[in-house]
């Protein structure tokens, strides 16, 4: 059985609402694509996530791409689920497959489970600022 070569970074969009804020479809791949360039990762075509409130179904099939992958570029950190253990079983699968998630809008990188506090921190500060967050 042949090792596949891992290659490339998946893009990963939305066309819901951030934070009552929408970015264009087209605007999120210029930022994931400028990340990639200014890291030197290889950019792959993005996955565009369904519209419907929670869904992550398009999410789900990029992390059963990770054998495959070097890892994922997410436009926003905030497009990550909002229930902490749904996050962090998302951090630990990228990790478990020997890969990488980047947040382009926010410039941050998951390699280590050290990395993993410092995201969750920054989810904690956001929830505060944001009050539909606390109930969520």
């Amino acid at each position: 059985m042949s090792k596949v070569e891992r290659r490339g970074y998946r893009g990963y969009i939305g066309c819901r609402p951030v934070f009552g804020n929408r970015t264009a479809q087209h605007v999120q791949n210029l930022v994931i694509r400028d990340y990639a360039q200014r890291h030197g990762l290889v950019y792959k075509l993005s996955a565009t996530e369904y519209a419907m409130p929670g869904c992550y179904m398009m999410l789900n099939q990029v992390l059963e791409e990770l054998p495959a992958l070097e890892g994922v570029i997410a436009f926003t950190l905030f497009m990550l689920p909002r229930r902490p253990e749904r996050r962090v079983a998302i951090y630990r699968r990228v990790l478990a497959a020997g890969a990488s998630l980047h947040t382009a809008l926010e410039g941050f990188a998951l390699h280590s489970e050290d990395d993993i506090d410092r995201l969750e921190r920054i989810w904690r500060v956001q929830s505060l600022q944001i009050p539909s967050l606390q109930s969520s």
